[in-house]
């Protein structure tokens, strides 16, 4: 790792003050969410933000938390409820572990989500990333928060690298380095670390013209060279498996509560072995049933 380029302190400053100034003014970080949705609402936000378009998010939360405002009132619901409202957000097992962390909060917590980080990283589907975003965000303590964005924003201002290596405890650590010593400042900070590799120090086509540390980047000061990426990449999703996956959940969400005959499950899609595959992959998810020649959404 090469020797950062500006103290960790003045990153804070720099990149807090801008996000201060030129933050996007979204539902989960306005005051009003906090209010009536407390952690609860940052813990379904952080579920579909993971892998999902801010866009595609945003009605779909709303449309959550209005007919389940809290966990008690979620774990009441069926998985096929869930699987129901998910709709079309993709990676539709995130709705399952939502539930199910719903039910643990519920019966371990007596409905309110836990504020202590391993006590969130022991609910189901929780990771590093969000428990540390519940407890930052929600409970204003300080912990590094880690997400895509903030690893790309790490890798190029502190390490001059290009892209980010593949995801590992040391990123915890990497951003630990970074953060101030006051939690209200560092939940701001992580905030911005964010929203900068979100809007601005994109993976693709970054805005360094805008960068509010361009100044002290290492990668600029560099020269912005291709230092490569070494990160696995997602498999195209046009004529894939998760294609056909999502084609048979939709066929299923349409045809919900009834179900439809197996044999008629998407029955023209072009590959019928991926078709096949679609539906057992689903059923051992857990996200579909079969019973008596149907295929439902799971009771």
């Amino acid at each position: 790792m090469t020797a950062r380029s500006t103290p960790p302190v003045r990153i804070a400053d720099e990149v807090s003050g801008w996000y201060r100034s030129s933050a996007r003014d979204l539902p989960w970080r306005r005051d009003e969410f906090h209010d009536r949705y407390g952690a609860w609402g940052t813990l379904v936000s952080e579920f579909m933000l993971q892998q999902t378009p801010v866009a595609r998010v945003i009605p779909h939360l709303a449309a959550w938390l209005e007919r389940w405002p809290d966990p008690a009132a979620m774990a009441t619901a069926s998985p096929a409820d869930v699987v129901q409202q998910w709709a079309n957000l993709g990676y539709p097992r995130r709705a399952l572990w939502l539930h199910r962390a719903a039910i643990e909060i519920t019966e371990r917590h007596r409905g309110d989500v836990p504020r202590d980080v391993d006590a969130l990283l022991a609910l189901s589907g929780i990771g590093d990333y969000t428990a540390r975003a519940v407890a930052t965000f929600s409970f204003g303590d300080r912990h590094p928060v880690v997400d895509t964005n903030t690893r790309r924003v790490i890798a190029r201002a502190v390490e001059g690298r290009s892209q980010p290596g593949a995801a590992s405890r040391r990123d915890l650590l990497a951003m630990a380095e970074l953060l101030p010593e006051s939690a209200a400042e560092s939940a701001v900070f992580n905030a911005a670390m964010m929203e900068l590799g979100a809007v601005v120090c994109t993976a693709r086509s970054p805005r360094c013209d805008r960068c509010p540390i361009q100044g002290t980047c290492a990668w600029v000061a560099a020269g912005r060279p291709d230092t490569g990426d070494a990160r696995p990449r997602q498999a195209r999703y046009e004529g894939s498996d998760r294609q056909a996956r999502g084609a048979v959940l939709k066929a299923l969400r349409d045809a919900a509560p009834d179900g439809v005959a197996l044999d008629a499950v998407i029955h023209d899609w072009v590959d019928a072995p991926q078709r096949d595959r679609a539906i057992h992959s689903l059923i051992g998810d857990g996200l579909a049933e079969a019973s008596d020649g149907m295929l439902r959404l799971p009771r």
